[in-house]
């Protein structure tokens, strides 16, 4: 019997499976994280579906970096996350349903929005309730259509929700919610793997 995502996750806090997020998307993530921050100067960060943690503390340790704030749905990955690190805050919430107190200059998640039935229902309320003008979010995938190897996840994984998209589709959602700019790139390609899909756009009102 399949299981949701948040399931799934919660059971890999129970196994020492989480640690393996940072070993195996560190290379995509510090790619997103290097230009993403390239330009920014003093700037507000969150995290959308942050596991344990890992993103947050090291984006915590730039100097420039004000404020890191993780927000994951597992119980399991939030309390794991708090118990590694008490100075930045880590919430459990639904990410539909939840807003910042302050919006902020980037947001950045690495493998969460396939795990969603309408990825560009997130994508809009991250844009509308999220971010400030002139800021950035930047997603990394490595389900997606043209990377055929990873087709059969959602049967290997137990998986009740992974929304096979293309490129060209996650493109199109970012440009519907209302983002300029929006570029996409691939991180990590080798043989029978097409690498990391990167997406990113800026909000401009």
């Amino acid at each position: 019997m399949k299981k949701t995502p948040i399931e799934v996750f919660s059971d890999w806090v129970d196994l020492g499976k989480d640690h393996g997020m940072e070993t195996n998307h560190l290379e995509s993530v510090e790619n997103m994280l290097r230009f993403s921050t390239e330009n920014l100067q003093n700037f507000n960060f969150i995290d959308a579906g942050c596991g344990n943690g890992w993103v947050v503390r090291k984006l915590a340790s730039y100097p420039n970096c004000n404020k890191a704030i993780g927000i994951d749905g597992s119980e399991k990955m939030i309390s794991k996350a708090k118990k590694i690190d008490s100075r930045q805050n880590y919430i459990c919430s639904n990410l539909f349903e939840w807003n910042p107190k302050e919006k902020v200059d980037l947001v950045h998640s690495m493998e969460v929005f396939y795990y969603f039935e309408n990825p560009g229902k997130l994508i809009k309320h991250i844009y509308s309730s999220w971010l400030k003008n002139n800021s950035r979010l930047i997603i990394g995938l490595d389900f997606y259509f043209e990377n055929t190897t990873s087709h059969s996840w959602p049967d290997d994984c137990g998986i009740t929700i992974m929304k096979l998209l293309s490129s060209k589709e996650w493109e199109n959602l970012f440009k519907l919610a209302g983002f300029k700019k929006v570029k996409t790139w691939r991180v990590g390609a080798k043989e029978n793997w097409s690498g990391t899909l990167v997406v990113t756009g800026i909000k401009k009102n």
